[in-house]
């Protein structure tokens, strides 16, 4: 068995491994770099097949349902078939009508159980369900000609799903003679240290929604599901109703799980800004409409509850919460990667906060392993070699990890 970092040895974000055995081929994650300015095919890893011309190419196994690992699939053939977490294929499929720019249909394919192991080709593949902040995320296990591989994806064991780590590592795979191991964190918080959990951002959240006299905002993705169940949880502890958008509603919805937030919960509203309305109304979506409306609120309705409630915010609310008055006592809440801030994404809100005088607070962790967990999950395993991959600090590895093999993005290698 051979394999190829397309994309991965030295950054994060824009993961591709291919690996190949008896002529056959298959691609690990398909991601759009971090740093790309448009989703454009410039970015496609060199590799034969993506056309579908090439039958040695078995398909496209996708971690989970985060843009770094699955956006440039909007540039491939529908005929090479995709395997993804169920769960996680129809949240992709919800959210794509509401967003914009080049979002990739998903072609069939396979749809993950975590520990059932699926034949494709001569590969044995074997899912792992697994903490991250993308809903639905796995590892995986690819076994052939007698060698094994464990793709780590991405994780961690900070979230709400945290046994799911803990379970891995009190039973992990075995033989297995390479980790591609993420390294997210490495370099950016201490070896010893360990991410905020999301318990305790519940905590946080509580603690400024109780001192908040207006409007709590909070800007975060709908597709956090880990995330939007803090912020249920820290607004039924402090008396406030969650109101969303259709947007999210549907992403909850596509979740299949009734143990998360639904539209129906009484402790959740609905509201629509204008331009969402407009959407629904120029593409017909009014089933969907009719389907989440059992608690639909409007915006006069907003301004006389928002000491009580709080906003799932995004961009899109600006102009209808400045029209409705519903700006008095608001705070905003950031609660997503510090990059999208720094690098200028959201220079238009920092702007309206400057206009309306609201204050901001920054409230979030990552969705990805410490460095202290990255160690236990070696251990765990005890894999011949480790891999760097998903990294900006791959030169650290060995410091942290025994049997460390570096490799370089389009170098191909035997396991």
């Amino acid at each position: 068995m051979r394999v190829c970092i397309h994309r991965g040895s030295k950054q994060i974000g824009g993961s591709c491994v291919e690996v190949e055995s008896c002529g056959q081929r298959l691609l690990i994650d398909f991601g759009l770099p971090l740093d790309a300015v448009i989703n454009s095919k410039q970015y496609l890893p060199k590799t034969s097949g993506l056309d579908g011309s090439d039958p040695s190419l078995l398909g496209i196994l996708i971690s989970h349902p985060h843009l770094d690992h699955f956006g440039l699939l909007a540039h491939i053939s529908p005929n090479i078939p995709v395997g993804m977490g169920a769960a996680a294929r129809r949240i992709l499929e919800a959210a794509a009508p509401f967003l914009p720019g080049n979002w990739p249909t998903l072609a069939k394919g396979w749809n993950y159980q975590s520990g059932e192991s699926i034949d494709i080709g001569p590969f044995l593949v074997t899912p792992f369900l697994v903490d991250h902040s993308a809903y639905d995320a796995y590892a995986f296990q690819i076994e052939s000609e007698g060698k094994s591989i464990f793709y780590s994806g991405d994780f961690r064991s900070h979230g709400r799903k945290a046994a799911l780590f803990e379970r891995l590592i009190a039973n992990p795979p075995t033989n297995i003679d390479v980790l591609l191991l993420e390294g997210s964190s490495i370099g950016r918080i201490g070896d010893d240290q360990k991410f905020t959990s999301e318990s305790d951002i519940e905590t946080q959240l509580v603690q400024i929604f109780s001192a908040t006299e207006g409007l709590a905002l909070v800007h975060t993705s709908a597709q956090n599901i880990d995330r939007i169940v803090s912020i249920m949880r820290a607004s039924k502890r402090t008396n406030r109703k969650l109101v969303i958008d259709l947007y999210t509603a549907a992403i909850l919805e596509a979740t299949g799980n009734q143990h998360i937030p639904q539209s129906d919960w009484p402790e959740i509203a609905l509201f629509i800004p204008q331009a969402q309305r407009i959407q629904i109304k120029e593409n017909a979506w009014f089933d969907l409409l009719k389907r989440h409306a059992t608690n639909r609120i409007y915006i006069e309705h907003l301004q006389e509850a928002a000491r009580n409630s709080t906003l799932l915010f995004r961009p899109l609310h600006r102009f209808d919460l400045e029209r409705g008055n519903c700006l008095t006592g608001a705070v905003y809440i950031y609660s997503q990667w510090d990059g999208y801030w720094e690098q200028g994404a959201y220079d238009m809100i920092k702007d309206w906060l400057e206009k309306h005088a609201i204050p901001k607070y920054n409230i979030h962790t990552s969705g990805h392993a410490s460095p202290i967990d990255l160690k236990k999950l070696v251990a765990a395993i005890n894999p011949c070699k480790v891999i760097p991959i998903h990294s900006f600090k791959p030169e650290r590895y060995p410091e942290l990890f025994p049997n460390v093999e570096a490799h370089d993005d389009g170098e191909w290698w035997e396991v």
